[in-house]
């Protein structure tokens, strides 16, 4: 008699390998798991170490249900704790990664004790794993980690080399007003302006690496199963109707965090982690300590950098406005040095400010004292404080961030815009605005009704995410590739 393992259906769910890509895939895997499938975990060797080294040596161990595996990026090995060079880990993943995943799956199928591989789970930007899931005839799902408008503006990256808007005629077109024309040709987008539109447009080389990349990464994107987004129906139906009328089945069946947390805690499940930096959990403690909405909490993610003087704009910006603040400040923020602020900013502040490393975001967020976000508007990012009811201030830095800006600010009505320098008077001016004045009370009122849809729609038995993400299983996952 088959054992009840070899029965289980098994999920190889592959991360593109950074940090805003780890955590939703992994947030998938988690659900999946709890819909009874067995899952193996794919990060590169690099991002394994980086995770063994901030959450501890047993915290991949997994379970017998959920393993981690990893495989090579391609690129030469560092001990440098940062994401790594995006142009060049695109290249690599898309050039070296195909025969060592091949590998993988194989040796996975003859794991004694092991349900032999049934579907693969893998990021829009991992696009080579489709030719192993054709080739051993599997079902295929690509989790596209960036918001559904970005993904509808990528999908369009052919047309705008097409019609000759990319690559750009020369460096002057990025400060030209050029980057101002307007895009109303986009089905499901409202008139956008070229500077929205995810950055890798803004190049002036026909032959560069992302361009070219993310082209070959849409078109291959009609080969699969089905796609999955991290949003929900209320919040993109324009963008998402569009989307289904492009590829192949579309499900939105976000918010994934408000998924997980309708599902009873598996404490094992619940102690594995994605985070690549050490968490302090010191951050909530110091909120606790603080009267509702009256902290603005800035991040700006996993990626971005900014010179010393932006550092130091922001600083002093956040300082003048007298607003209590929460700021996790990566090692890496700064290019090319330690992000190190002056000491007369860390005195002048020191009664209400807190500055760490990395911390909890989504905890942060829920926390009644965060009154507002400073952030680069990263889609997790993004969608955390939408489904928290936070309103942002948006420093847009590459790829999708500056399309979720525009949305937050122009079509969701919870964003304001960082437009133009950096300077400390404008800085605090909007801190000002967003934690006190007409405008930012506004703008919460209307983050708390997407709050309220975002939890409608992740809520049993009807929410739209609640019902697409069972469909999907029940449609897609488990029924064999056709």
């Amino acid at each position: 008699m088959a054992s009840e393992a070899s029965e289980k259906p098994h999920a190889v769910c592959i991360p593109y390998p950074a940090q805003g890509h780890i955590n939703p895939m992994l947030k998938l895997a988690k659900l999946l798991h709890y819909k009874g499938f067995h899952i193996t975990f794919v990060n590169t060797v690099y991002n394994h170490d980086r995770l063994l080294k901030s959450r501890g040596p047993k915290s991949l161990d997994g379970l017998p249900s959920f393993r981690f595996k990893t495989i090579p990026d391609g690129l030469p090995p560092t001990d440098v704790n940062a994401t790594q060079h995006i142009p060049s880990l695109c290249y690599s993943t898309s050039k070296n990664c195909l025969a060592p995943f091949r590998s993988l799956l194989s040796e996975l199928n003859s794991l004694p004790n092991s349900p032999p591989v049934t579907c693969i789970v893998a990021d829009g930007g991992m696009t080579f794993t489709l030719d192993v899931a054709q080739e051993l005839g599997l079902p295929e799902v690509l989790l596209e980690t960036q918001s559904a408008c970005g993904f509808l503006c990528y999908l369009h990256y052919a047309h705008l080399i097409e019609k000759g808007l990319t690559p750009l005629k020369d460096a002057s077109y990025l400060t030209n007003g050029y980057l101002d024309t307007v895009i109303d040709w986009i089905p499901g987008i409202r008139s956008i302006r070229l500077k929205d539109i995810p950055t890798f447009i803004r190049t002036t080389d026909p032959d560069d690496i992302m361009l070219k990349y993310l082209v070959v990464e849409m078109e291959r994107a009609q080969r699969a199963s089905a796609i999955v987004i991290n949003t929900f129906d209320a919040l993109d139906h324009d963008v998402l109707e569009a989307l289904s009328r492009l590829l192949p089945p579309v499900y939105s069946i976000g918010s994934l965090h408000l998924q997980l947390n309708q599902i009873p805690a598996d404490n094992d499940l619940k102690s594995i982690g994605s985070n690549l930096w050490r968490e302090e959990p010191e951050c909530l403690e110091w909120l606790d300590s603080k009267s509702p909405n009256s902290v603005i909490y800035v991040n700006f993610g996993s990626i971005t950098v900014m010179k010393d003087v932006q550092l130091i704009e922001f600083a002093w910006g956040l300082a003048n406005s007298n607003i209590t603040f929460l700021w996790v400040i990566r090692p890496d923020l700064v290019a090319g040095e330690l992000a190190v602020l002056p000491l007369e900013f860390v005195e002048e502040t020191k009664g209400r400010s807190m500055l760490a490393s990395w911390c909890s975001q989504e905890q942060v967020l829920n926390h009644p004292a965060v009154g507002g976000f400073l952030t680069h508007s990263g889609w997790n990012s993004t969608i955390e404080s939408v489904c928290a009811g936070v309103p942002m201030i948006c420093w847009p830095f590459f790829a999708d961030q500056q399309t979720n800006c525009r949305f937050c600010c122009k079509e969701w009505g919870i964003g304001m815009e960082i437009d133009g320098d950096v300077k400390r008077n404008y800085i605090e001016g909007l801190a000002r605005k967003l934690m006190e004045g007409k405008e930012g009370k506004e703008m919460r009122k209307k983050a708390l009704e997407w709050k309220k849809l975002a939890e409608e729609a992740t809520t049993a038995p009807n929410g739209s995410s609640f019902l697409n993400l069972d469909e999907l299983v029940n449609q897609k996952l488990l029924s064999p590739k056709n």
